[in-house]
């Protein structure tokens, strides 16, 4: 019979894998999930006169810039602000939930010292709160795609594919940044150095058919160029991608998403001692 004074003892070698462990505590805290998401975007529009509307406005207004900025130069291109649209709140969406993520995980250093939840918790609710408010901003998409002749087509149920590709992507990279971010300050600034020259690089604001066919190949090693392309496919084109596109992006949100994760899960021990 075991003695019920006996002294618990912990082996390390009995735990299992640190990514299978962060997942299943995530789980545990699913209300704390829904409770952060809740939170960021009540503090988000906290004292703001317009409150979620400016998810709407804000690519809505970008649009309008670029737009009338780009006119003369991409005039070619058919309903030109349906095309920077859909793209710009595919873009808006990878960058702010990315930053989100890297930023919350770091703030979050101070209560991983006092108490434990998940690390990985702050990415998956900045991502939760990225989906919120990519959701409003469809709702101006569709109004710019109707006013600029583009037809709403049955393809657009294909959306929640890409949006998952989406998402798995934005999580994987934000947790790969975060991993590297804890332990050096400066690739958080670095960071935002590099999205600027990613946007450039993906076919946000330009289509591929006025790139020189010798830099195409350059665009195509951008994993933004696939993801974009298959979310702007069903509303812009009113097409289904192709099935060589789909397992193409699922593969790259799917590798992104392990990489992140396991490198994250690897790390998550030593956050509250650097922070």
């Amino acid at each position: 019979m075991e003695n019920s004074n006996s002294i618990p003892v912990y082996d390390s070698k009995r735990r299992i894998s640190p990514a299978l462990e962060e997942f299943m505590e995530l789980i545990k805290y699913r209300n704390l999930i829904v409770q952060t998401v809740r939170r960021n975007i009540l503090v988000r529009y906290k004292r703001s006169v317009l409150g979620v509307a400016w998810t709407m406005l804000n690519p809505l207004g970008t649009t309008i810039i670029l737009a009338i900025v780009f006119s003369n130069v991409f005039g070619s291109t058919a309903s030109y602000a349906a095309y920077v649209l859909s793209g710009l709140i595919c873009w808006n969406f990878f960058a702010q939930a990315t930053n989100d993520a890297i930023a919350q995980i770091i703030w979050g250093g101070g209560l991983l010292k006092r108490i434990y939840i998940p690390r990985t918790l702050f990415a998956v609710a900045a991502l939760g709160t990225g989906l919120v408010n990519l959701s409003l901003a469809l709702v101006p998409l569709l109004m710019v795609t109707i006013a600029t002749n583009v037809p709403i087509r049955p393809t657009i149920i294909f959306l929640p594919i890409p949006i998952l590709f989406l998402s798995m992507f934005s999580l994987g990279i934000g947790l790969f940044v975060s991993s590297i971010a804890v332990q050096f300050v400066d690739v958080t600034e670095m960071y935002q150095i590099l999205l600027t020259a990613w946007m450039y690089l993906s076919p946000v604001i330009y289509t591929e058919d006025m790139l020189p066919a010798k830099f195409l190949w350059i665009v195509k090693l951008n994993p933004m160029y696939y993801i974009i392309n298959l979310f702007r496919d069903p509303i812009y084109l009113g097409r289904l991608p192709e099935l060589s596109d789909i397992f193409i992006t699922g593969s790259i949100a799917i590798i992104s998403l392990i990489v992140g994760w396991f490198l994250f899960a690897q790390k998550a021990d030593e956050f509250a001692y650097r922070i």
